[in-house]
């Protein structure tokens, strides 16, 4: 009878060690890449169909700020350069004079170079007729640095217009509110109709698909863990009620750090852990700031 009873003592001993063994190596809290969506241009929000707990795609639109002033701009800047076409001159047409003058006073000292050279001129009067030549021949030169100026000049402005039109059609582009990237609306900040100026915050959205786990482990956990490493995570709903997932070790902190007190790792009585990020792939039921559990 006394064995028995010692039997039965060291069976319920074992039971209790048993029982107090974690069935986690570490825990934490699930997190998610948040993302802020800030206002780029200034203006009145005319549409904005953005509510909170909604999934959206990635390159999405989903607002517009009023554009009429950048429009109006850019029209502006249109009609200034067909002024400027406008005064750019016309080269061919503005030196056909002089050209003809000076093609007609070759022919003169030509004439003149045939007369002298037959005795039948004075060379006076074939110096005064090259002398004629040379002066048209400056004219025309200089006409044509004139004209080449004023046409640059004009092409540089119009190269600034346009210059100025691409900025405004930027402008015009984030007046477009685009979603960057796909997930589901955390806080909405603004509402359809309000005025906003470039940086205010519009809303948050964080991918609630592609979640982690940021868990905590101690220096001699360390050594048993790597990038890639394979898993398993287990998220707490409370009242003993968890799910499991399969995780994948993503990153680990290069520096320790105190252990958060709101932490529990297998070792709590150390002061120094090192932080890790654990990725999942949520189904749903996984919330930001959940408590979860890691086993390594």
């Amino acid at each position: 009878m006394k064995k028995i009873t010692i039997l039965a003592s060291v069976a319920l001993m074992l039971a209790a060690c048993g029982g107090n063994e974690k069935e986690y190596d570490a825990t934490g809290t699930f997190e998610a890449t948040e993302t802020t969506v800030f206002a780029e241009q200034s203006g009145a929000l005319l549409t904005f169909s953005v509510n909170e707990g909604d999934n959206i795609e990635a390159n999405k639109e989903v607002g517009l700020i009023d554009t009429t002033q950048v429009w109006l701009k850019i029209q502006q800047l249109g009609a200034t350069k067909e002024v400027y076409q406008s005064q750019k001159p016309d080269m061919e047409a503005q030196i056909a004079a002089t050209r003809q003058q000076l093609a007609k006073a070759q022919q003169e000292e030509q004439r003149f170079h045939e007369l002298v050279a037959d005795g039948a001129a004075p060379s006076k009067m074939l110096d005064d007729a090259s002398s004629q030549v040379k002066v048209l021949q400056k004219q025309l030169a200089a006409q044509q640095s004139a004209l080449s100026t004023s046409t640059r000049s004009l092409d540089k402005q119009m190269a600034a217009t346009d210059v100025q039109v691409s900025q405004l059609r930027d402008q015009l582009r984030k007046c477009h509110i685009v979603t960057p990237t796909k997930g589901t609306v955390l806080e909405k900040y603004v509402e359809r109709g309000e005025f906003v100026v470039i940086g205010k915050p519009l809303f948050k959205m964080a991918d609630t698909e592609a979640m982690y786990l940021r868990a905590y482990v101690t220096s001699a956990q360390l050594q048993n863990i790597k990038i890639g490493q394979q898993v398993k995570v287990f998220a707490d709903y409370g009242d003993g009620q968890k799910k499991e997932y399969d995780g994948t070790i993503s990153w680990i902190s290069s520096r320790s750090e105190f252990t958060p007190k709101t932490i529990l790792t297998d070792d709590e009585r150390a002061d120094l852990v090192y932080a890790v990020k654990v990725a999942i792939r949520s189904d749903g039921f996984v919330k930001i700031g959940m408590y979860g559990e890691v086993k390594l």
